[in-house]
């Protein structure tokens, strides 16, 4: 799946103090797209698959062969 805003996105799980972890969503994304963005996620995902947590950046961390750097997320 697609939104011409977004350029990367990162997944990732976050503790929950009671469901043990959730989802979130980092994103590096064009100016002024974010409640286009989270409008279009909510009518692609599955509710239990939606991000509960979104957070825009405007860039990731990345390895030097262009990998994202997940462990550096939170």
């Amino acid at each position: 799946m697609e939104h011409p805003a977004v350029s990367l996105v990162a997944v990732i799980g976050v503790p929950h103090p009671s469901h043990g972890q959730e989802i979130k969503a980092v994103i590096v994304k064009a100016a002024g797209h974010e409640d286009d963005i989270l409008a279009w996620g909510k009518d692609q995902f599955a509710s239990y698959k939606y991000p509960r947590i979104v957070e825009f950046r405007t860039s990731l961390p990345m390895t030097s062969t262009g990998k994202i750097l997940k462990r550096r997320l939170s």
